[in-house]
């Protein structure tokens, strides 16, 4: 891909956004541990949260993303959209990342003892826009996820759609013409 203002670059970007969208969901991540009660109550001492109820058996609905995180070190499987977009954006000389919104909504809390998955899709690639910080592109992802029933089945418990912004800082590509 050439230059991050060049039209080829843009078609490419959005050759390979279209692409990484049509490949749908990331395979299904299982969270480390099931959910438990150690993790929810370190979970409310870093958010100052006293609400008694979290120490009884439920996680508070906002922690669905802990349960899946990558941990220290984790790594994020080869077909992960979200991190391929970004891949694709920092080869295009996108190299810069802001996080700019995350949209959430809860179906339900999660209790002691359930197994939570994830799965990841690309939802959108916007741009390129110019911005206070540069120009660059918008990528959202959406991520569901689920807990196992008894009978085999899941249901979904949450969804997030996270949006960042992954630009050229400004200035940068006057830096680089001129060095």
């Amino acid at each position: 891909m050439s230059g991050p203002t060049s039209m080829s670059g843009h078609d490419a970007i959005m050759a390979e956004a279209e692409r990484i969208k049509a490949l749908g969901e990331a395979a299904e991540r299982e969270a480390r541990d099931p959910v438990n009660q150690p993790t929810i109550n370190n979970w409310l001492e870093a958010m100052g949260n006293t609400d008694p109820r979290w120490k009884a058996g439920e996680a508070p609905p906002s922690m669905a993303q802990v349960w899946t995180m990558y941990g220290q070190g984790g790594k994020p499987p080869a077909d992960d959209p979200l991190h391929g977009m970004m891949k694709v954006l920092t080869e295009a000389g996108y190299t810069a990342v802001l996080g700019t919104n995350c949209e959430q909504e809860y179906h339900r809390t999660l209790k002691v003892g359930e197994h939570v998955r994830v799965t990841t899709a690309l939802d959108s690639v916007v741009g390129p826009k110019t911005t206070g910080m540069g120009v660059g592109y918008f990528v959202t992802s959406r991520n569901t996820w689920y807990a196992a029933r008894s009978d085999g089945t899941s249901e979904v418990v949450a969804t997030m759609l996270f949006r960042v912004l992954k630009f050229v800082p400004k200035g940068a590509a006057a830096e680089e013409a001129q060095g």
